[in-house]
């Protein structure tokens, strides 16, 4: 039975080693190559995708007692795919029922299914890209790498982190303890990892794999079942990802019922049942604060672990290379049309401005700087649409229109040009005082980003990390030519529980996270309490119960 932990043992032991040395490893392509994937993957993919259009999307011995399914893609097409529901209570049954038997699967096969079906994923990460592109309205490239290598990277780096952890206590000893003159006491120790019980992880509609992975996959890896609650707007992602892991279980001989599909509809949620069922045991759960702290307050006995929302922020003092700073910056606001956690937000400049390379920057000329940037990225109507893509939600489209009151425009959003019925928005570029806290100290969500003018650049780093204490944060960026205050804002981020990003002006943006190096979220403000993917995040997953009895003499 353990014929796929052997196979891709070498695969593990090169993330556990990565998990140590921090430094650059991906066990998954991100270049969508046909050299890598395939000549005919690109279009395989595509067709796949559009296979599943139109049709009922059907999973083999999966509950049923309806079926849902109302996804309309943001490029402005309804996918019109039926996903089969059932109650919380069948599906509970149904998990339940599945438990025994992958609980007392060893570790060696958990691991080794687990790995087994990131890699079918792997291979299917074209299908998937096209998924992840028509449910949240990501461009395609942004799609592929976040839908698919990048999603599963973080999958194995929680299967990783759980053996380690599982396998940090061996599974039996000799424990012998010294009587002086008499025969010492001897004991036969045995350990067992037992799982916590039924996991649900509860995905969101703009990053439904790349969210949703570290928590499914780490949970099925301590020995737990697990139901995948999607977005209604973004199932197939979900669907997909929970197809290709049943067929893994199934040709192991396994209960497919230990991953679950809970496709709902708007209006018809099960969430709210599934989370306060007292069979949950663990809830993984992406989104907003509201929900979140909702979560929270009715889960029961059950070990919650959230990402939430938050107000990220860049704080500009000096700069060796102002052009760099723009670029990076415009591009960090355009992507995917400000709609990831972690999207800047707020831009603190002194009101005197800042020294850079250039010469002395009046707040105004940085301002400019960073919107002419935005404007010359997208520029080319084909860049564009690939850089912002469409947007998720339309009410984040009349969030940017509500929030032009809020400050002077620096830069107008519009329409991204020549994407038809794609509903698009580019950045909104907006300036405010120190003083304007109801405008910027709340996230918006979307294409929206306000340059705060403050005293200093030591006011611009207290703001931001007091926001981040008050409402949350994921990223925080710093420019700055001054190693004194550079370790400064170091040390207060750190206190206020942000990870910080210092003077990014190449091919690398505060928005991006890496997989085996980069802690996702710290879990140390409300933006959220755990981090992807640390020991924490899987070691509450299981327990670790022992027997013992005495060896004859």
């Amino acid at each position: 039975m353990t014929a796929l932990f052997d196979r891709h043992h070498p695969t593990l032991q090169a993330a556990l080693d990565a998990a140590v040395s921090r430094d650059y490893w991906s066990a998954y392509s991100e270049i969508p190559s046909g050299k890598i994937y395939g000549e005919t993957a690109r279009i395989d993919g595509l067709a796949d995708y559009e296979a599943r259009l139109g049709k009922p999307f059907e999973i083999a011995g999966h509950p049923v007692e309806d079926r849902v399914g109302e996804e309309v893609s943001p490029y402005g097409s309804a996918l019109d795919i039926s996903y089969p529901a059932a109650s919380s209570d069948a599906l509970v049954m149904a998990s339940q029922a599945a438990a025994s038997q992958w609980a007392a699967a060893s570790i060696d096969v958990r691991i080794g299914v687990c790995i087994e079906a990131l890699s079918r994923l792997n291979a299917r990460s074209f299908e998937m890209a096209n998924a992840v592109m028509h449910t949240t309205g990501q461009g395609f490239a942004m799609a592929f790498q976040a839908g698919g290598p990048h999603a599963q990277d973080r999958g194995l780096e929680a299967v990783a982190y759980a053996y380690a952890e599982m396998t940090r206590t061996p599974a039996q000893a000799i424990w012998t303890k010294p009587q002086g003159k008499n025969d010492p006491i001897v004991l036969e120790k045995h350990w067992r990892i037992v799982p916590r019980g039924i996991s649900l992880v509860i995905g969101c509609n703009t990053f439904p794999t790349w969210n949703s992975y570290p928590g499914l996959f780490a949970s099925l890896a301590t020995g737990n079942t697990v139901i995948v609650k999607p977005h209604p707007a973004a199932i197939l992602p979900l669907a997909i990802t929970v197809e290709i892991i049943r067929h893994v279980l199934a040709e192991e001989g396994f209960d497919a019922n230990a991953v679950l599909l809970a496709a709902d509809a708007v209006g018809s949620e099960i969430t709210k049942n599934l989370v306060q069922h007292p069979a949950t045991a663990i809830i993984d759960y992406t989104g907003s604060n509201s929900f979140g702290a909702w979560v929270r307050a009715n889960a029961g006995r059950a070990d919650v672990y959230t990402e939430e929302a938050g107000v990220n922020s860049i704080v500009i003092g000096a700069t060796d290379n102002f052009v760099g700073l723009c670029d990076n910056i415009a591009f960090s606001l355009s992507l995917y049309s400000g709609q990831m956690c972690t999207a800047p937000q707020n831009i603190f400049v002194p009101r005197s401005g800042i020294a850079t390379n250039e010469g002395h920057k009046s707040f105004d000329a940085v301002t400019a700087g960073i919107a002419g940037a935005i404007d010359s990225l997208l520029s080319d109507p084909a860049r564009a649409a690939g850089v912002c893509g469409a947007i998720a939600n339309p009410a984040s489209v009349a969030r940017v229109s509500e929030a032009r009151s809020l400050g002077r425009i620096v830069r107008d959003s519009a329409p991204v040009e020549g994407m038809g019925e794609a509903r698009t928005a580019t950045p909104l570029i907006l300036s405010v005082d120190a003083t304007a806290e109801a405008a910027y100290a709340e996230e918006r969500f979307g294409p929206i980003a306000f340059v705060v003018a403050v005293d200093d650049v030591a006011a611009g780093v207290n703001r931001a990390a007091e926001l981040s204490e008050s409402k949350g944060a994921i990223t925080a960026a710093l420019y700055e030519t001054d190693e004194t205050s550079v370790l400064a804002a170091a040390d207060r981020f750190a206190k206020a529980g942000v990870n910080l990003s210092v003077n990014l002006t190449g091919g690398i943006y505060v928005n991006q996270s890496a997989a085996f190096s980069d802690f996702h979220v710290t879990g140390a403000n409300p933006a959220g309490n755990a981090s992807l993917t640390d020991a924490a995040f899987v070691a509450n997953r299981f327990r670790v119960v022992m027997w013992r009895r005495p060896v004859a003499a």
